[in-house]
């Protein structure tokens, strides 16, 4: 799961994002509306965590606009604004779901999970096998062989992508859009996550699962 949180209290915006990255969901940060509502327009989210005291367009103008535009990303709109008429314009304005601060974080979580649930009814624990190799996408767990398969947020991103899309070809391209959605990424890196991706795929006696089709791209399938 990666999920874009909107917060400008930088200390809680990081204590946020580490505890949340030691449940393996992935987040994005924004620190004011304006910025969110490009990334949300830029990239696909499953939830945004969204603050309502926010500099340049407060957190009920960005759910506004976003459902405005048809965007339907689950929201939980995270806030101290605990009176009633708020919690009413929030769901009037378009969030799925309303937290009070000061909140636990496991809470916080535990509403993250139901929402994405929510919105992937048909889904909501989908497992992709290839060969001897099977993806949990809800819950991020690859394993092989029942060896557990020990990946980077990165490497998981672009495993995700590979398995998702198997056995057709993968562009390097597209793999880069999806492991670094942010960021330019060198020759060097590129390589480097998928060389520890192939190492983590296959291990000693094990066949290659992942192969390079020269000049076009790169697909995860079990050669007959």
């Amino acid at each position: 799961m990666i999920i874009l949180l909107v917060e400008d209290e930088v200390d809680l915006a990081e204590l946020t994002i580490e505890f949340l990255d030691s449940e393996n969901i992935d987040c994005d940060y924004a620190n004011n509306g304006q910025q969110a509502i490009q990334l949300i327009k830029d990239h696909s989210y499953d939830a945004i965590v969204l603050d309502i005291n926010l500099p340049q367009k407060n957190g009920f103008d960005v759910c506004q606009e976003i459902r405005d535009q048809g965007i339907s990303t689950p929201c939980l709109m995270l806030t101290a604004r605990d009176s009633l008429d708020d919690r009413l314009e929030g769901f009037k304005r378009g969030t799925d779901d309303y937290m009070i601060k000061p909140f636990a974080m496991e809470e916080l979580c535990a509403r993250l999970h139901a929402l994405y649930r929510r919105s992937h009814p048909s889904s909501s624990a989908p497992m992709i096998i290839i060969g001897n190799l099977s993806i949990n996408i809800s819950t991020r767990e690859a394993a092989r062989n029942n060896r557990t398969l020990e990946l980077t947020p990165i490497g998981w991103r672009l495993l995700q992508l590979l398995a998702q899309s198997s056995p057709s070809i993968v562009s390097r391209n597209q793999l880069e859009d999806h492991g670094w959605p942010h960021e330019d990424v060198s020759k060097d890196a590129f390589k480097m996550q998928l060389y520890r991706l192939r190492q983590q795929l296959s291990q000693q006696g094990e066949s290659a699962l992942l192969h390079t089709i020269r000049g076009v791209g790169f697909c995860l399938k079990e050669l007959t």
